[in-house]
């Protein structure tokens, strides 16, 4: 399957291109946040040919591509406009929304920070061949790579700006403030500055990180107050005069000393672990990296080791740790290509373990780690005990990259035995994690019974042959999905179906079977039959802004339901009032599954008569 055929059947899950409202990548995975989340099928995108894993973490989608996801996030940015100006929903936990910043901010600038390290590391391996650091050659390949670092501010503002809705230019822009030459100059003098009779404290922003994202945010509030006094007439040119000349001086006289300071202060820390117990963050890193990855936890650590990055040139917070927990994935998914005795899974194995090794470790710990669970297990341990070498011989990364055989060089640098060390971190890993993988052992497919089925869920799939038949959860008059006012369900994106304009004000269940999701704002749900239909009920069209007002639910994931049960209600005059459509799609989402899906003619039906056949 080529990448524009992947994207295109991605996008017939998600809802389609105009329910996209972020869309990045990182090294594996499509990172993504939708409109109307209702829409977005986990469980079909995963049986994509291409698709190595999807799932949801701190409130972001994440579809696992492998190395080939670049192409296919730009495949998907040319079948249409994303449409940024929706921010995505913002009732997370609060823990789940600060990763996702993180996230956001950080990812977009790993490629350049990547590139300024690898270039470092030449530089080192070069003047160990003889390279004179005297030369042109190498002071110009030397400025190059320290532009990465120190135009720092000036990535990070666009990046946060483009995460938390303000313009993108105007941040970078006072990232450019923080960085200007005569500043620098008056920084370096070391004569007392002032501003309107205010001190402007004497900090370097150079490589810095907290301060840009604290002028970024503060800009957030005041571009919206600038819009907002704006006169239409010169608002063109009023509203960014306004931003930058509140938000300057506040950054150079508040916002970025604070953002130094607290920098100062997590340098601190990390300078306390570093020095007193080396060992133990790279052993917790190595053991439980696989968890923080799944949970989406690592994305917190960022911030603390763009800091490192910026005040000592390396970090040892994440970097060790993480590259032999990479290795132990490597080592675990070889020794299951070993063992097994299922010529699928030796297969799938063996390509695992090898990515694994240079660095790309989802398809080793969603297809085979996380997968047969004892593995799993052995990475973690391995994991810890090469870390536990790692951390007490001070091993650290010089830049960011994805850890891996590839990308060693990253732990080259002045210590000529850092990257020695670093090897036999991971040598200790692999053969630890490699050999207790093999004794835990494994459930081999070839040694059980061939389909043990997951079928012991209620839900089992029906013959094609048999007609199954879907009942009204609402009283009203169909309506052909064609004529519904949202081309997702018109041109059945997420599968055919029918819907109604209801008269009633309750949803029941139209079949017996099980809740597969309540909607967190309630304005829809996802059910499944005894007979495998899945069917999503979606009340009122763009209802998903209105965060769950007006809708009360009756039942939650998991429960089981019988035909003609109440599972949400709903004020269909208040939620008209508020300016939304009421009508209610009603789609089998597991269409392709079926031979065909047919709704009955436009008429008036009661709750509980039947609306639809699957055959």
């Amino acid at each position: 399957m080529n990448h524009q055929e992947l994207a295109q059947k991605i996008l017939d899950q998600v809802g389609g291109i105009n329910n996209i409202t972020q869309l990045a990548n990182c090294a594996t995975r499509l990172r993504m946040n939708f409109k109307d989340e209702s829409l977005v099928h986990l469980e079909n995108i995963k049986k994509i040919n291409g698709v190595i894993g999807a799932t949801k973490k701190s409130g972001q989608y994440q579809i696992i591509i492998g190395t080939d996801v670049g192409n296919v996030c730009a495949a998907i940015k040319k079948l249409g406009q994303v449409d940024l100006t929706t921010t995505p929903e913002k009732k997370n936990k609060k823990i789940d929304q600060l990763m996702d910043i993180f996230a956001s901010i950080f990812t977009p600038v790993i490629p350049a920070i990547t590139a300024a390290g690898m270039i470092k590391a030449m530089l080192v391996v070069c003047v160990l061949l003889g390279m004179s650091k005297e030369s042109q050659v190498y002071s110009i390949i030397s400025f190059i790579a320290d532009a990465g670092f120190y135009f720092l501010p000036i990535m990070l503002a666009f990046s946060s700006a483009n995460k938390l809705g303000c313009n993108p230019y105007m941040a970078a822009m006072i990232g450019g403030v923080l960085l200007h030459p005569n500043f620098v100059a008056m920084v370096s003098a070391g004569e007392p500055i002032y501003l309107l009779g205010l001190p402007v404290k004497l900090v370097s922003y150079g490589s810095s990180v907290i301060p840009i994202i604290l002028a970024v945010w503060l800009m957030t509030y005041v571009e919206r107050f600038a819009d907002k006094i704006s006169p239409r007439p010169v608002k063109f040119f009023m509203k960014p005069v306004l931003t930058i000349l509140i938000v300057a001086p506040i950054v150079l006289i508040i916002l970025g000393p604070l953002g130094s300071y607290i920098g100062m202060g997590i340098a601190t820390v990390t300078d306390f672990l570093n020095v007193h117990v080396s060992w133990l963050v790279p052993t917790l890193m190595g053991a439980f990296m696989p968890l923080l990855v799944l949970t989406g936890m690592h994305w917190s650590f960022l911030p603390i080791l763009m800091t490192s990055y910026s005040t000592y040139g390396y970090e040892a917070i994440m970097g060790p740790g993480s590259l032999v927990s990479n290795i132990c994935q490597g080592g675990a998914s070889l020794s299951v290509a070993l063992k097994t005795k299922n010529k699928e899974l030796k297969q799938l194995a063996s390509s695992a373990g090898i990515t694994a090794l240079m660095g790309i470790t989802e398809p080793a710990m969603y297809g085979i780690t996380l997968k047969l669970k004892k593995p799993l297990i052995a990475v973690m341990i391995g994991g810890g005990i090469g870390g536990f070498y790692a951390g007490l011989m001070g091993v650290v990364r010089y830049t960011s990259g994805t850890p891996g055989l590839l990308s060693l060089p990253i732990f080259i640098g002045e210590n000529p035995m850092n990257i020695v060390h670093a090897c036999i971190a991971c040598i200790i890993g692999f053969i630890v994690t490699f050999v207790l993988t093999w004794m835990f052992g494994f459930e081999d497919p070839a040694d059980s019974e061939i389909d043990k089925q997951e079928n012991k869920n209620v839900v089992k799939k029906n013959p094609l042959s048999k007609k199954i038949a879907i009942y009204s959860p609402t009283s009203g008059k169909t309506v052909q999905l064609s004529k519904v006012n949202d081309e997702t369900f018109a041109k059945e994106i997420t599968g055919k179906g029918i819907a109604i304009d209801p008269f009633d004000n309750k949803i029941v269940a139209p079949f017996d079977g099980e809740v597969l999701t309540v909607f967190r704002t309630k304005h829809a749900i996802g059910l499944v039959s005894t007979e495998g239909v899945e069917l999503l009920i979606h009340i009122g069209i763009d209802t998903v802004e209105l965060e769950g007002k007006y809708f009360t639910a009756y039942v939650h994931d998991g429960d089981r339901i019988k035909k003609g049960d109440v599972l949400i209600e709903f004020d269909q005059n208040a939620i008209k009032a508020a300016g939304y459509e009421c009508i209610i799609p009603i789609i089998v989402t597991n269409t392709e599954d079926y031979l065909d899906v047919i709704g009955i003619k436009e008429e008036n039906v009661e709750s509980g008569e039947q609306i639809i056949t699957v055959f």
